[in-house]
């Protein structure tokens, strides 16, 4: 093992850094914890700053998606890499570099001069967030013994929890007070502080095994997620009026499959892979990874549907719209520790299957949605929701690194958060493409049901037309198309409404049906710690 230069001095002065120390743990914790939230918040506090960005810069909104799409893949592909940079060059020399990088990116994000810079600066972000969740989720799982390591789990993700559940109601207040480049200055004194913890606290670690770089493997998954990404975020875009089936959308799709295909074949030749997909021959690795897709892919899905619901249909503002989902935050920042206690006790399957049921209730709750909602059909949902995944992602984290062995931490927790990240993506651009099938649907069989020239049609218009004429004083020849008008466009809304229950009803099937699988878990034996590698 290589010795840090700075370790002695370091010891000296703060002797509850040593790594032999009880406290070192969870100094190591609050460091990664720290680093999270800031990475993390990144990836929602910008969304609400996307209009001003539009204005400032004189951006179309096809072409500032280009602000969130170039975090998206940068991120996505420095997933798979930061396993083998980490054992490569050290655990705490990458980490750290990570962190310099997203604070350096956030700096020029907030100084850029023009779009193109914007988007260089994002890039750079992108590369150092990629970094820090699956190396933290690392750190953590090295560092804590079995029969303490759902309770640092459940800490780490209330870190990620009050940051997604934080973002939107931040960056909300600072654009609309500082400007949209006050949402990257944020990170700056937050950046700072992570950095000198992380040179403070942290000690190195590097495998004494270096294994070569694998270009092909590297090549053919930074192939598959560009194009994957790039499929799913414009399959549904605005400038795409052919939709999924346009060239470009099926070129990219069937590009990513070959890549995948050739991925999968050279990652499980080698040696030494980039990416250890050996490890999904474990049964209960692979399952909780597959549950772990589904989660991943309903958290991101029903985020990006409820939004639209609130602004599209009952009018909220985009501040008004993120304040909603502070309480799903402050559930998931309660009750992920919680369940990691729970772990010791019950063991990590009893959580996982009660948190399962309640999601699913809250998304059956979701499809009795409508126009003019009670307050508590608002609430209700999102809390239980938070509830629910708070119940649900530790445990089943845990599960998932359970069964692997200390020099399997860094891939392994590497290719969880690869499989979090393609789920979360997949899941927006699905509920995306279902909702806007279903919204086809209906309004199809709304516009059977009402035939305008019916004599039900003209006297439903003309009790309209006459209470627009006694309340909005609006004159009797224009009130009958007026009040046609507004018929057309209230089946055309609760059209639109339907199709968001339909998602939301298959949602929550779904999530009944992920019980069967986490009951069918088998769980990892207790071990004792041996000593940390």
């Amino acid at each position: 093992m290589l010795r840090n230069p700075f370790r002695q001095p370091v010891i000296r002065r703060f002797p509850s850094f040593h790594h032999q120390h009880p406290s070192y743990r969870w100094w190591v914790l609050a460091n990664v914890m720290l680093s999270t939230f800031m990475a993390v918040l990144m990836s929602t506090i910008v969304n609400g700053a996307l209009p001003s960005m539009m204005n400032a810069l004189g951006a179309s909104l096809d072409v500032i998606q280009w602000v969130l799409t170039a975090y998206l893949l940068v991120f996505s592909v420095m997933l798979p890499l930061s396993a083998w940079l980490a054992e490569r060059f050290g655990y705490k020399l990458v980490f750290l570099a990570a962190l310099v990088l997203f604070t350096a990116g956030s700096f020029l994000c907030f100084v850029s001069w023009d779009f193109s810079s914007l988007v260089v600066a994002r890039l750079i972000q992108g590369a150092g967030g990629g970094i820090i969740m699956p190396l933290g989720m690392a750190l953590i799982t090295r560092e804590f013994p079995p029969n303490q390591r759902g309770m640092a789990m459940g800490l780490w993700s209330i870190s990620s929890a009050a940051s997604s559940s934080f973002g939107p109601s931040i960056g909300g207040y600072l654009v609309d007070n500082f400007g949209w480049r006050s949402t990257f200055l944020i990170n700056l004194p937050v950046g700072l502080v992570a950095i000198v913890a992380t040179l403070v606290i942290q000690r190195e670690f590097i495998h004494s095994d270096r294994k070569k770089f694998d270009i092909a493997g590297f090549a053919s998954i930074t192939v598959f997620l560009i194009s994957l990404l790039l499929a799913l975020t414009d399959g549904n875009a605005a400038w795409n009026t052919a939709g999924w089936s346009a060239p470009f959308i099926l070129f990219l799709l069937l590009l990513a499959g070959v890549s995948l295909t050739a991925f999968i074949a050279i990652e499980l030749h080698l040696p030494s892979p980039l990416v250890a997909l050996r490890l999904l021959k474990m049964p209960s690795f692979s399952l909780t990874n597959g549950v772990l897709f589904f989660l991943y892919l309903s958290l991101m899905g029903t985020t990006f549907l409820l939004p639209l619901y609130f602004q599209n249909v009952l009018g909220y503002s985009a501040l008004l719209s993120g304040l909603v989902f502070l309480p799903m935050g402050l559930m998931m920042a309660l009750f992920s520790p919680l369940s990691g206690m729970m772990i010791n006790r019950v063991g990590p399957k009893v959580p996982v299957i009660l948190g399962f049921a309640v999601l699913a209730f809250s998304l059956f709750l979701d499809t009795l949605l409508s126009a003019d909602p009670a307050p508590w059909l608002i609430s209700l949902p999102v809390l239980l929701r938070g509830i629910g995944f708070g119940l649900i992602l530790t445990p089943l984290q845990v599960m998932a690194v359970s069964h692997l062995s200390p020099h399997q931490l860094a891939q392994g927790s590497s290719l969880i958060n690869l499989i979090r990240q393609v789920g979360g993506s997949f899941g927006v651009a699905l509920f995306g493409m279902i909702l806007a099938q279903r919204n086809v649907f209906h309004r199809a069989v709304f516009g059977e049901g009402v035939d305008i020239h019916s004599e039900a049609f003209d006297q439903a218009a003309a009790q309209l037309s006459h209470s627009l004429v006694q309340n909005s004083g609006i004159a009797p020849a224009a009130s009958h198309q007026i009040a046609a008008l507004l018929i057309v466009q209230s089946l055309t809304k609760n059209a639109y409404i339907q199709a968001i229950c339909d998602v939301f009803f298959i949602v929550a099937v779904l999530s009944l049906f992920c019980i069967v699988p986490v009951a069918l878990l088998k769980e990892a034996a207790p071990k004792s710690r041996k000593g940390t590698p």
